[in-house]
């Protein structure tokens, strides 16, 4: 029993020691961390500035002091509010990680949990729609209003290390996942009984029984070349680990966005893209499995991807310049 739970969830990020780092950052008297803010942002010209700047205002795509207008003002709490009611204690410890460098009166608008309209208001949320109108620079953001943090990072933002090799995996696709919402059921009436599919159900009120698993650890998923991620109430959470793998993912083109930046992320170079109906899933997955070449390429790119959010001194210092444009354009 205990070997098992070992297996299921030796690559996930340690809930306890998250909140126990949580809370100790929680107790530290704030002033410590507010004195420490310019030195910290002082040392962005260590680093890639371009780099670094262009990951901030991809976050924060603000670029004027209009912060909706009076009439929104209600909606600005202090950036020392406690959680929100209805979500747990992973928005409010991960904001809280950040907002703790900058003065109390200070007023910010949080949009937590899965995200999937822009707000009216310049808020913070944890995920987004893509922008549609990406690199037209003749076009404003649609999204604009939605800054990106990296929110409920414990569940999302985990990477794992793939011994095996993707010569060495079995051609097939593996699924495994809560299937509730109308888009993966459709995947799933139309490829359970697929030969190039090996597809599971989390969640036991499945819509068919025959699709129920209790579950499959990661080290079974990565037996496989192709591993399913598709979008759920927004990104599909298990993206991350997937591309620092030595398998493919498999996803149609990302409608929604995190702090990973699924936006930006390209077909062909980063994921094997499939159709909106899926219905050219038999041919990539063949194409692929014969490619080798071209499948290490985008695994390639894929861990490329992945490791820039390894880096926790970059990760801070972007993180809290996204807060800080986000408190100069609002004027909070």
């Amino acid at each position: 029993m205990a070997f098992n739970l070992w297996q299921k969830y030796k690559y996930d990020n340690s809930k306890l020691l998250w909140y126990i780092k949580g809370v100790f950052r929680y107790f530290l008297p704030k002033f410590i961390s507010q004195l420490k803010l310019q030195k910290i942002l002082s040392e962005i010209d260590k680093y890639d500035k371009k780099y670094i700047l262009e990951r901030v205002n991809y976050y924060n795509k603000l670029d004027n002091n209009e912060p909706g207008g009076n009439l929104y003002l209600k909606d600005f709490k202090y950036i020392l509010s406690r959680k929100k009611r209805g979500y747990g204690s992973a928005y409010f410890f991960d904001t809280y990680e950040y907002t703790r460098f900058f003065n109390d009166n200070l007023k910010i608008s949080l949009k937590f949990g899965d995200v999937t309209y822009v707000p009216e208001i310049p808020s913070i949320v944890k995920s987004r729609p893509v922008d549609s109108n990406a690199g037209n620079i003749a076009e404003k953001p649609f999204n604009k209003n939605s800054i990106l943090m990296k929110l409920d990072k414990s569940r999302h933002f985990i990477f794992l290390k793939d011994k095996i090799k993707f010569e060495d995996k079995i051609s097939k696709l593996v699924s495994i996942g809560g299937i509730y919402q109308e888009h993966r059921k459709r995947f799933y009436r139309k490829y359970f009984d697929n030969p190039l599919c090996v597809l599971y159900a989390a969640n036991c009120n499945a819509e068919n029984p025959k699709w129920v698993k209790s579950f499959m650890t990661k080290d079974e998923q990565l037996k496989y070349k192709f591993i399913l991620c598709l979008e759920g109430n927004d990104v599909s959470t298990n993206l991350k680990w997937v591309m620092s793998s030595n398998s493919l993912a498999v996803m149609t083109k990302p409608k929604f966005e995190t702090w990973f930046m699924e936006g930006k992320l390209e077909s062909g170079k980063h994921f094997v893209e499939i159709k909106d109906d899926y219905c050219d899933l038999e041919e990539k997955l063949n194409y692929y499995a014969e490619n080798k070449s071209e499948s290490l390429k985008i695994i390639d790119n894929a861990n490329k991807w992945s490791c820039q959010f390894k880096n926790k001194k970059t990760e801070k210092l972007i993180s809290l310049l996204v807060l800080q444009k986000y408190f100069d354009k609002t004027k909070r």
